[in-house]
């Protein structure tokens, strides 16, 4: 298989968790959809080294959140406020609790700050450890350590209706 095909190949089994983690970590479809743009043009330039290493899978993971980093920097003085508004409790309903507890989960992600998000995300959705985490985002343990504490004790002070999520009872996303 030549490398244009086995790049075509990557890309085709993991878009779709790419774009998903993607919007995980902006919130917003349209900048997941330029961070996976952006990972991908840099997975590409450098395909042949990506594949013959061992793990190709995290060198690329590497590469989307070191590029939203980027990005959040370059952004990051339009910033939205959080407000002191919750959404209300959600209702009696299966289906809508669902959705808007994922809502609010959604909402409450995007008043973290991008490295305590990326270290949520790779700890709880991607379910990497805390070492792995550290390698990718270039930091010590400890600071993912304090960062998943930091970061899960705002989620309990701006999402208090979440908290059987922040304490861990459930599946964070």
């Amino acid at each position: 298989m030549d490398d244009v095909e086995g790049f075509r190949e990557f890309v085709h089994t993991r878009l779709r968790r790419l774009s998903h983690v993607a919007y995980l970590l902006t919130g917003d479809h349209h900048a997941a959809e330029d961070l996976v743009q952006v990972t991908l043009i840099k997975v590409a330039a450098k395909w042949p080294r990506v594949s013959a290493a061992r793990d190709p899978d995290a060198y690329v993971r590497k590469i989307l959140y070191h590029a939203n980093i980027s990005a959040w920097r370059r952004w990051r003085r339009v910033r939205e406020e959080p407000t002191a508004d919750l959404p209300d409790k959600p209702g009696e309903r299966d289906e809508t609790n669902h959705a808007v507890r994922r809502l609010m989960l959604e909402a409450a992600l995007a008043k973290l700050t991008p490295r305590q998000r990326a270290v949520l995300v790779l700890r709880y959705f991607e379910d990497l450890s805390e070492a792995d985490t550290s390698v990718i985002l270039g930091c010590s343990v400890g600071t993912v350590k304090s960062q998943t504490h930091h970061a899960l004790s705002r989620l309990r002070i701006l999402a208090p209706d979440l908290a059987d999520l922040v304490d861990g009872s459930e599946v964070l996303v």
